[in-house]
């Protein structure tokens, strides 16, 4: 690092960079909160869609016990078809959003299945989509804990490096100006006094 200069040019350029870093710790501060709601929101999204995947599960438990027993292979009946994503920008943070899916739901003869399995098939379907859904929410949840780091990083190098360094520097600079200017006050004086001295 360079040696501080202790002159007025000096104390200018480090009050002029305290003034910037003071600036940019709101603008940063603010980002930090708006990510923190997003990832709550997200967080409690993901919980819900957990919560109705279970309620899906314990669905086909209750109503569909033959299911486990019957050998029937649901996911040649019923398969993700075309998923459409999006991207969001939320605080300069790239966001996927899930805008569109479909599901394939193959026909089956209603006379070879039993009837339980249109039942089965709509759970499935169901159970596919929330499955999806969550599966961007929790890259959502991911991308957004990775800016909340970099953020809460950047935040605290200016609140507790580059803000106090400036501080410091501004300090040492003052006091060494107070002090050459004392100093200069002291050489007058004794300059005057010799000068007096001399002339009687």
């Amino acid at each position: 690092m360079a040696k501080l200069a202790l002159n007025k040019s000096s104390l200018n350029r480090e009050s002029r960079r305290l003034k910037a870093f003071r600036q940019f710790v709101p603008a940063l501060d603010l980002k930090r909160k708006q990510i923190l709601a997003a990832r709550q929101t997200s967080r409690k999204l993901i919980g819900e869609q957990e919560s109705a995947l279970s309620a899906i599960a314990e669905q086909v438990r209750e109503q569909l016990p033959m299911l486990a027993e019957s050998g029937l292979d649901l996911h040649e009946l019923v398969q993700i078809g075309k998923v459409e994503l999006d991207r969001v920008n939320l605080v300069g943070i790239e966001l996927p959003v899930l805008s569109k899916v479909e599901i394939d739901r193959h026909q089956h003869s209603r006379l070879a299945l039993p009837a339980w399995v249109d039942t089965a098939l709509d759970l499935a379907e169901q159970r596919l989509q929330l499955e999806l859904r969550c599966r961007v929410e929790r890259e959502r949840l991911m991308r957004l804990d990775a800016a909340l780091r970099k953020t809460t990083q950047r935040l605290n190098l200016f609140d507790k490096v580059l803000i106090p360094r400036a501080e410091n520097h501004i300090r040492r600079i003052r006091i060494a100006l107070s002090d050459a200017e004392r100093a200069g006050v002291v050489r007058a004086k004794i300059a005057k006094g010799k000068r007096l001295r001399a002339v009687s």
